[in-house]
């Protein structure tokens, strides 16, 4: 990911320098789980220990010519391990695949554990942003149109309750890729004790792969970069709300403008929504990791490596674009302006029309049939409404008139409230308000 949207703090997860001292980190403890099972002289451990991580310049240099990561890792870790005898136990009874793949599992669980802080913090932004807006009116709207009155803030809560479901998909991920496989060469164990498996994955926090071959089966981390793809969706589900609301025929919402900011270099009067849409951009980074990592999952046999070139982009790619999203969403909810005369006066602003549902049924207790007799009625109003503008009312009470009917203006009174269609909004607010 280019470096304009890497966050620091996930910017070092995916670090070839943090790489290299995850490598460090496992080689040791398998060594120390040789030792003390006699496999290996118990007095290599602490040189390797001591020993400070390759740089990733050296690697790179050896690599060159060996064409091999690990090799060129664990030369170059060989060149700053002393006395460099020590280093001949380092990597015994393993495959290469037994560190990339461990190693690997600790960088997505801390990438997660990153994630799951800003979600968090994301779910709580949005829970108070809804609750803070559950009486606040606006029409509610489908296909772009006009439809029955609504709240602003049972709008946030359907975003607020998505974030939270990704962010408990998240979790259950986070288990999908915390594991651990140190097996051997096509994963038989045949150079390598179980029990170094076992306690490394215990050391890593990790747990044991229930089986491997040459590598773990990307199933676990096909589903952790789909539901990372999930929740930076709904980040762009709350954006592009939050487009359509600064539309200047709507200007119901607006993100937030800085002093200083600028909107245009040729009109001085803009205010762009461009926070929601580099959200909507950055969602399509990541959902686009989906499949490359998903064709990691058919190798041949026990082991190729197709998969690990695209991880290599895919993984960093979709986490840190995730981090990112996250921590923007966060700022567009918390910052976000909302007008509440102006989704007021939207709601107003079609004589009457979103009272239609209302009206039918009315009319429908009042004996009419629905098909032959209600919704004709009702409809021919309002298609008059939006012919000529006439307000709602007084083209349905010509209608009516035509018809021979005399409608019930008090009971009309209390059908064309705005309040009236959002009473029952009460039991969405309290689990709302009890989402944590």
């Amino acid at each position: 990911m280019i470096e304009r949207y890497t966050l620091p703090e996930m910017g070092r997860v995916w670090s070839d320098a943090h790489k290299y001292e995850l490598w460090c980190r496992v080689e040791t403890l398998v060594l120390e789980a040789h030792a003390k099972a006699g496999t290996v002289p118990s007095d290599v451990v602490e040189p390797v220990r001591a020993a400070p991580p390759p740089t990733p310049e050296r690697v790179a240099e050896i690599e060159a010519t060996t064409q091999h990561d690990v090799i060129a890792f664990l030369s170059a870790w060989a060149d700053n391990t002393t006395p460099r005898e020590a280093a001949a136990y380092v990597h015994f009874g393993m495959t290469s695949s037994d560190l990339l793949d461990t190693a690997l599992a600790v960088q997505l669980v801390e990438a997660t554990d990153i994630l799951l802080a800003k979600a968090d913090a994301l779910v709580a932004a949005l829970r108070d942003h809804g609750l803070a807006h559950r009486a606040t009116l606006r029409v509610g709207r489908t296909h772009g149109i006009h439809g029955e009155p609504d709240v602003w803030g049972h709008r946030v809560a359907d975003f607020a309750f998505a974030m939270a479901r990704s962010r408990d998909r998240l979790r259950r991920a986070r288990a999908a890729v915390a594991v651990c496989a140190i097996s051997g060469a096509v994963g038989t164990y045949s150079n390598i004790d179980p029990e170094v498996e076992r306690y490394v994955a215990a050391e890593l926090g990790l747990a044991p792969a229930d089986v491997s071959t040459q590598v773990v089966i990307r199933d676990g981390i096909s589903e952790w970069v789909s539901t990372l793809a999930i929740m930076s969706t709904v980040c762009e589900a709350i954006a592009l709300e939050v487009r359509h609301g600064q539309r200047t025929e709507v200007r119901e919402l607006w993100e937030p403008f800085g002093k200083g900011q600028k909107g245009s270099s040729a009109m001085p009067h803009k205010k762009n929504p461009i926070i929601s849409e580099r959200l909507a951009g950055l969602a399509r980074i990541v959902r686009a990791q989906v499949t490359p990592v998903m064709e990691g999952i058919p190798l041949w046999h026990e082991r190729d490596i197709s998969h690990s070139s695209t991880e290599r982009i895919a993984l960093p790619d979709a986490s840190i674009a995730l981090d990112y999203m996250l921590s923007l969403t966060h700022r567009l909810v918390t910052g976000l302006v909302v007008d509440e005369e102006r989704m007021r006066v939207n709601l107003e602003s079609t004589g009457g029309l979103i009272y239609t549902s209302a009206v039918l049924l009315e009319l429908i207790n009042a004996g009419m049939s629905r098909d032959d007799e209600a919704y004709p009625l009702v409809q021919k109003a309002a298609m008059r409404t939006w012919e000529t503008g006439t307000p709602f009312r007084e083209t349905l009470r010509a209608q009516a008139a035509e018809a021979g009917l005399t409608l019930d203006e008090a009971r009309l009174d209390d059908v064309c409230r705005p309040e009236r269609y959002v009473e029952r909004l009460d039991g969405v607010f309290e689990r709302l308000a009890a989402l944590s």
